[in-house]
């Protein structure tokens, strides 16, 4: 059973980082581009950043650039989003996910699998 398990989220305070880490269990990020989406209540599930195959290419919100940071290990299976500068309008739960393809894709859908989802807030 494939598993994508987020952590590293929490309460943080404007200008605050956080390092958010997805692994999985069961399975392999290798060849596939990786995604860490958010959604706040209310509100669609939006792309914060996207990483391909082995990690030559990346993807990012254009509201993080500058701010966020995504990377992967191909030896550890992992992908990780540092994001510096927190803002309160960071604050939404976020969701780790993994496609079929090397390339990133830029839309929910094209995303196969998925994380549970980890809190971040970021207060004022």
């Amino acid at each position: 059973q494939v598993q994508l398990v987020e952590s590293g989220g929490g309460l943080v305070q404007t200008g605050g980082s956080l390092k958010l880490s997805c692994t999985t269990s069961g399975w392999t990020f290798s060849s596939r581009a990786v995604g860490w989406f958010r959604q706040a209540p209310g509100e669609e599930r939006e792309l914060v950043a996207a990483i391909s195959w082995p990690g030559r290419k990346t993807y990012y919100k254009d509201s993080v650039k500058g701010r966020f940071t995504i990377s992967r290990d191909n030896v550890k299976d992992t992908v990780d989003l540092q994001m510096n500068r927190l803002e309160p309008k960071d604050t939404a739960t976020y969701y780790c996910a993994a496609r079929s393809y090397s390339t990133v894709g830029t839309e929910a859908p094209e995303y196969s699998y998925w994380g549970q989802g980890i809190q971040v807030t970021v207060s004022s």
